[in-house]
């Protein structure tokens, strides 16, 4: 899905590209690091879900400020969500990552599927935090 953002409002709609992911899902984090990694002009900014400018961004999109099931990609003043989000970061990455860009081959509903069936499962699978990531002395810069 894909959303505009009214840039008048919304202050973090200033960031090219910017990735807000649940803060306490430590699939979510490891998903992070690897965007981190294989992002070496740094063209992506981190913030979590739980922020308040996150929330505000939630609730103006009519999306669960609770129950996270999406993490969100803000990009040129557009919001994307699920697999089309995750597409759109992997495009951008180095190494390998842009050959997975292909999945964009496959149509919406059925990506979001399987992009579901992953976010009902993270915790179970990977875990949960106590409290939300603090960046490190490194990243510190790359997260609002």
């Amino acid at each position: 899905m894909i959303y505009q953002l009214d840039t008048s409002v919304h202050e973090w709609a200033k960031y090219e590209r910017l990735i807000l992911f649940d803060g306490v899902c430590n699939w979510c984090n490891a998903w992070v690091n690897v965007a981190i990694a294989h992002d070496p002009d740094q063209q992506f900014k981190f913030g979590t879900l739980q922020s308040e400018q996150a929330q505000h961004i939630l609730r103006d999109l009519q999306l669960s400020a609770t129950d996270y099931q999406t993490f969100l990609l803000l990009e040129g003043g557009r919001v994307y969500t699920k697999s089309t989000a995750a597409l759109r970061v992997i495009r951008q990455l180095s190494w390998w990552w842009p050959l997975f860009y292909v999945g964009v081959l496959v149509p919406v509903p059925l990506r979001d599927v399987v992009y579901d069936f992953v976010a009902r499962h993270r915790y179970q699978w990977m875990g949960r935090a106590a409290t939300c990531r603090v960046p490190t002395q490194v990243e510190r810069d790359r997260f609002v």
